[in-house]
Parts: C-alpha cells; sequence; structure tokens
C-alpha cells in the first residue's frame, strides 16, 4: 500500500541507532505516523522538524507501521530558531497537532491554515496573534468552535468579557455573575487558550503537552 502527499513534519523520535518514528502532518492524509530509516545517521537531506516537502508512505497491510519516503524542500522553522517564544508557539502547535488529530483523518483546510501560520509567525508583529488565531482554527476542526459574537445566555452583544468552556461560546457580565468561578476571561490570550485545552484534555481523558503548557502571555 502507498500514499502520497504534501506535509510538515512535525514530530520525531529515535527508534533505533539509525531510525526514527516520525509523525508527518499530510495535506490529503492528516497526521500520519511511520518509520524514518537512516533519519539518525543522516547527513545530507537530514529530517527536521518544520520542514515541508513531499513524502510517500509504503507498507504491505493499511494496518502496519508503515515506511515514509521523505523530499524535503524548505524548512519553516529556520525563521524562529533564535526566538524563543516564537520557536515555542511552534513547537506547542505541532504538539497539539500530534494530540488531537486522530490517525489519517483529512483537515485540509487546517493543513493551509498552518502553512499560513509558519509563514506568519516570524514576521507577525505579535507573535501571540499569529498563534491564537492558528489555535482557534484547530479547535474549530476538532469541534470546539469558538462562538464570541454574542451571549450564550441572552443572546446580547455587549460585555462580553467571559468564556464558557462547556459551549465555548461568549458570556456577558450580567449572565456570568452567578457562574464567574466556571468561566474564563475574555479576550482570548494564551493563558485563556491553555485553560480552554485543559478542559479539553481532561474531558477526553487525556494530558496537554507540556510544549502548550508553558506558553505565556507577555
Amino acid at each position: 500500500m502507498k500514499l502520497e502527499s504534501v506535509g510538515i513534519l512535525i514530530e520525531q523520535k529515535p527508534l533505533s541507532e539509525r531510525d526514527s518514528l516520525a509523525r508527518i502532518f499530510t495535506r490529503d492524509y492528516g497526521v500520519m505516523t511511520g518509520v524514518m530509516r537512516g533519519a539518525v545517521v543522516a547527513k545530507k537531506n537530514k529530517p527536521l522538524i518544520g520542514q515541508v516537502g513531499a513524502v510517500s508512505w509504503n507498507a504491505r497491510l493499511d494496518s502496519q507501521l508503515g515506511v515514509f519516503h521523505w523530499e524535503a524542500t524548505r524548512n519553516m522553522a529556520a525563521h524562529v530558531m533564535a526566538d524563543a517564544h516564537r520557536l515555542g508557539m511552534l513547537t506547542a502547535a505541532f504538539a497539539l497537532l500530534a494530540a488531537l488529530l486522530p490517525e489519517r483523518e483529512k483537515y485540509d483546510a487546517l493543513y493551509d491554515e498552518t502553512i499560513e501560520f509558519l509563514a506568519r509567525l516570524p514576521v507577525a508583529p505579535r507573535a501571540a496573534d499569529a498563534y491564537l488565531w492558528w489555535e482557534e482554527n484547530l479547535l474549530r476542526d476538532i469541534g470546539y468552535a469558538l462562538d464570541l459574537k454574542s451571549c450564550a445566555g441572552c443572546g446580547g452583544h455587549d460585555n462580553l468579557n467571559y468564556l464558557s468552556p462547556r459551549t465555548c461560546r461568549a458570556v456577558c457580565d450580567t449572565c456570568a455573575a452567578p457562574y464567574v468561578g466556571r468561566l474564563y476571561r475574555l479576550p482570548m490570550t494564551l493563558d485563556t487558550g491553555r485553560r480552554l485545552l485543559e478542559h479539553i484534555f481532561t474531558a477526553q481523558g487525556g494530558v496537554m503537552p507540556a510544549a502548550r503548557q508553558i506558553l505565556r502571555d507577555k
């Protein structure tokens, strides 16, 4: 069986002295897992996190752990390597993709938005704005789309200063008053996003990746 697409190398761990176990977020098949032969010892064309390129996945059976053939065309992480804050956001985004997206389920819109995020991240005046834009798109695609235009309680449009983690909708000050301890403050920030993601991971019986836990507003 052979699958071909374009993708972003989002995770890579040593599997043996020579080979690595990799995850690639592809445009046509979502997140795919496979072996990269010789990746650990490669001196030329070494696979690196943040590379974008052409990928093929090969296995005898659909249920087997396949082998990747990877041809990188560019490294979109290169421009943030010297900026720890922006690099942390890239790392957090990749960790969330690996943790939240099911294997081989297509997310073509999110793939395109991730490519756009990687292009915007090095040049955005506020890196957090670029990251939060991407994270809201991720939440949308995993079933937690934010609705911040009107109050979940009364439908009003004023004083929308709270977010309900249950509905992912905004709540006005009046409707929020009895439940303030259960709601998150708006506008969306890295800290608010972190609390919402913690709620989602807990509901799913998982643990949020450390790379996202450590992101904080500056």
